[in-house]
């Protein structure tokens, strides 16, 4: 089953939270996506029941194997396009909020593109 956009988001928000500490929490998600303890509570038992992420004993959340790579893919394209859109004059809020959006709706190959074209300039500049 693939993983919806939310639940992309709450992937790439527990691979950025544990980059950040050890121990990540789903209030940590809570205060990341800025969304209600409730929501966020059923998301990740959702995500847990389709084999995304795992929950420790102490309540700690883990990426699976297929979670950590929905995770980086959807992380790599937030942080490509937001340098691409700073690059190119867009504020760097508007820039991060708008790569959120953007990120999902690409298809593989045109990411592909976009990072190959923005590395190689990168590369010449």
């Amino acid at each position: 089953m693939a993983v919806l956009e939310s639940g992309e988001n709450y992937l790439e928000a527990i691979l950025m939270a544990s980059n950040v500490k050890k121990d990540v929490h789903a209030i940590d998600i809570v205060n990341m996506l800025n969304f209600s303890k409730p929501s966020v509570s059923v998301m990740l038992k959702k995500l847990r029941d389709d084999g995304y992420i795992e929950i420790d004993d102490n309540q700690h959340l883990h990426l699976t194997k297929k979670g950590l790579a929905i995770a980086k893919k959807i992380y790599e394209r937030h942080k490509i396009l937001t340098k691409i859109l700073i690059a190119i004059g867009v504020d760097e809020d508007v820039a991060e909020d708008d790569a959120c959006k953007i990120e999902h709706d690409l298809c593989d190959e045109t990411f592909e593109a976009i990072k190959n074209y923005y590395n190689s300039k990168m590369k010449n500049d």
